[in-house]
C-alpha cells in the first residue's frame, strides 16, 4: 500500500496482506498463513507483532479465541483508497464482457428491462446482490400525453417521455363526463405542456391552464389536472422510482449469510426496499462511489459495502452496483461497476 501518516511501510504491508487473505478465504489470517504465501520477507513472530499494533489502531480485530485478525471498515477504507490512487482495479475478463453482450438487449429496450439484466448479470459476475435505481425523471421532457377513458369516472394517462420511456397512470374523475371530453382536453394538455420538463410543468401548470379551464366543456377535466397536478406530474408511484434487485441467491451463500441472524438482515434489508433507494438515491452525481459497513450511517446497512457508479444518458441519469459483505474482492468489483455503468449509458443512447 502507498504510505500513511498512521502506519509504518512494513504494517501496510501486513495489512494488505490480512485483507487479501481474509478475501479469499473468508478465515481470519494468522501470522504462519502469512508468511508462507505472501513474501513479506519477516518472520511469523514479526508479523504477529505487526498484527497485534495494527490491531491496536483500529485496523484489525481479534475474532473469539482465534489466532488470526479480521480486517475493520477502517482496514477496508485505507485498502480501496489505495487501489483507486494506484489504479490497481482489475481489468474486466474477456469471459465478463461476453456475459454482458449475451445478456444485455442489442437494441433499444424499456430502461427498467434494461436496469433488471445488467443488475442480474453484474449480480451472477461478482456473487453480490446487484442493484440499480432507474432514472429519475424530473428533468425528462414530456413529448406527448395520451389521455383515455377506460370508464364512466375513470381515465388512462399515458405519457410518452423524450428518453423513450413510457408511463401510464389511473385518474379518478368525481363525475361523469362529457362526449369527446377527453379528446378535447388531450389536445389542450399537448398544445401546453409538450415540449417541457415534469418539473416545469408541475411549476407553471396552473398558468398554462388557466385560461382553458374557464370554457365548462372542459372546466370538470381540466380541474383534475390543476388540482392533481403535482401528483399526476411527479410520476412517483411508476416504476421508474423503484429500485431494481438482481438474484440474491449467490450473495446469499457466502459464508457471512450462514447464521440466521445475518441471512435475516439480509433478507430484511432486499423486503425494505425504501432503505436501498434512501442509500442509492443519494448516489446519482457521484460518480463512482464505495461505503463501507459503518461509513453509511444506517444501523440497517452496517454489515454491508455499498459499490456503485452513476449512469447519464441525455435526461437520464441512476445508479447501478452491488451490495455485499465488507469482504469483497474490491479490485475485480469496482472494474465490473464502473464497466457496466458505461454500458448502461451507451446502451440508453
Amino acid at each position: 500500500m502507498s504510505p500513511s501518516p498512521a502506519l509504518s511501510e512494513r504494517e501496510l504491508q501486513v495489512l494488505e496482506a490480512v485483507i487479501e487473505e481474509y478475501v479469499a478465504t473468508a478465515e481470519p489470517a494468522g501470522s504462519q498463513t502469512l508468511a508462507k504465501s505472501y513474501g513479506l520477507g519477516v518472520s511469523s513472530a514479526t508479523i504477529r507483532s505487526t498484527m497485534s499494533e495494527l490491531e491496536a489502531k483500529g485496523y484489525l480485530f481479534h475474532p473469539h479465541t482465534s489466532a488470526g485478525r479480521i480486517p475493520t471498515d477502517l482496514a477496508y477504507r485505507l485498502y480501496v483508497d489505495h487501489l483507486l490512487h494506484n489504479r490497481r482495479v482489475a481489468k474486466v475478463s474477456a469471459g465478463a464482457r461476453d456475459a454482458f453482450a449475451a445478456e444485455l438487449p442489442a437494441s433499444r429496450t424499456a430502461v427498467e428491462e434494461l436496469l433488471a439484466r445488467a443488475a442480474q448479470v453484474l449480480g451472477v459476475l461478482t456473487q453480490e446482490l446487484g442493484v440499480a435505481v432507474a432514472p429519475a425523471l424530473e428533468e425528462v421532457v414530456l413529448e406527448k400525453l395520451d389521455l383515455s377513458q377506460v370508464a364512466s369516472d375513470r381515465l388512462l394517462l399515458v405519457f410518452h417521455l423524450r428518453s423513450g420511456a413510457v408511463r401510464t397512470i389511473f385518474v379518478q374523475a368525481r363525475a361523469h363526463l362529457a362526449p369527446g371530453a377527453t379528446e378535447q382536453v388531450a389536445r389542450i394538455l399537448n398544445e401546453r405542456l409538450a415540449g417541457h420538463t415534469l418539473r416545469e410543468i408541475r411549476a407553471t401548470l396552473a398558468e398554462r391552464l388557466r385560461d382553458a379551464a374557464h370554457r365548462e366543456e372542459h372546466r370538470e377535466l381540466l380541474n383534475i389536472f390543476l388540482e392533481e397536478g403535482d401528483e399526476i406530474f411527479t410520476l412517483s408511484s411508476a416504476p421508474g422510482a423503484a429500485v431494481v434487485l438482481g438474484n440474491a441467491s449467490g450473495l446469499a451463500e457466502q459464508p457471512e449469510f450462514g447464521s440466521a441472524p445475518r441471512m435475516k438482515e439480509l433478507l430484511t434489508l432486499t423486503d425494505r426496499r425504501d432503505v436501498l433507494r434512501d442509500a442509492l438515491e443519494s448516489r446519482r452525481a457521484r460518480g463512482l462511489s464505495i461505503t463501507i459497513g459503518g461509513e453509511h450511517g444506517d444501523p440497517r446497512l452496517t454489515g454491508f459495502t455499498l459499490v456503485t457508479s452513476s449512469y447519464r444518458a441525455g435526461d437520464l441519469s441512476g445508479v447501478i452496483g452491488v451490495l455485499g459483505p465488507t469482504r469483497m474482492p474490491y479490485d475485480k468489483i469496482i472494474g465490473l461497476v464502473q464497466h457496466t455503468s458505461r454500458l448502461v449509458e451507451g446502451l440508453l443512447e
